[in-house]
């Protein structure tokens, strides 16, 4: 894990990008002009999945631009093992994972960063979804998982618009491999199954600005069956995890509401 400096920021903000260069520049401005607006000291991770476009130009751009924008860049490994990195190396007091494709928009943001205080994860949950219909059953589908397997709690399991405490993220992170195909839905299955004080806010789901999926609709299956299967396994592993973290007295409370990997 990232050591911890001295003048850590508030929040840490995990965006994996892969070949978006169309949409990625008006997210990571709609999102640093919001974050710049609530006087937030923040850092913003961005994840260039090794993309084949001029996304890294972009974002490249942007970050002479802000010194709160550091670009990571690796060779193509996946949304999930990105995702995983930049949760690794996100020092922030709170990290916010987001995606660059600005399906969730940030104007609601500043709800959910006041509530921040009583809870220990916030995470959203998309209403008037317009993904495809095999993307909802796969949502579906991890959604039952995670419910049989860790318990009720969180709706929108893989949703990319979660806020965490770091402290609790890292420790949650330690045991988990990093080739998961969607920890998301594994993290929200452990925020579960710890007791974590959850909060879910409806967020609107507004659809792509521009371009397409990375995964299609029907190549989004083989890997949807290895992110279950790996549900399954991480499930089994830390099936005596309960209770670590989660605060006194307060376990479990949540708040009112209704790829690269399917979401």
């Amino acid at each position: 894990m990232t050591p911890e400096p001295a003048d850590a920021p508030a929040l840490s903000v995990v965006m994996p990008v892969y070949n978006e260069e169309q949409s990625v520049g008006d997210v990571l401005a709609e999102w640093t002009s919001a974050l710049d607006a609530l006087g937030i000291t923040y850092e913003f991770l961005v994840l260039d999945d090794g993309s084949r476009d001029r996304t890294g130009d972009v974002v490249r751009e942007m970050a002479m631009r802000s010194r709160a924008i550091r670009v990571l860049r690796h060779e193509n490994r996946g949304h999930g093992p990105t995702v995983l990195r930049g949760y690794r190396e996100a020092t922030g007091d709170w990290v916010l994972q987001i995606d660059s494709d600005g399906e969730i928009a940030a104007e609601g943001f500043a709800d959910l960063w006041r509530r921040r205080e009583s809870f220990d994860l916030l995470v959203g949950c998309r209403v008037n979804r317009s993904s495809n219909l095999i993307r909802q059953v796969v949502s579906l589908t991890s959604q039952i998982i995670v419910r049989v397997l860790y318990g009720p709690g969180i709706r929108d399991v893989n949703v990319p618009y979660r806020l965490v405490r770091r402290t609790i993220l890292h420790e949650m992170l330690l045991p988990l491999p990093p080739d998961l195909f969607a920890p998301n839905v594994i993290l929200s299955g452990l925020a579960i199954r710890r007791g974590l004080r959850i909060h879910e806010e409806p967020v609107a789901h507004v659809g792509r600005r521009h371009g397409r999926p990375s995964l299609g609709r029907f190549n989004v299956l083989l890997p949807a069956a290895v992110s279950l299967w790996q549900t399954v396994v991480q499930a089994w592993r830390h099936r005596s995890d309960r209770g670590v973290q989660a605060a006194p007295g307060r376990a479990g409370t949540r708040g009112a509401g209704p790829p690269h990997g399917p979401r």
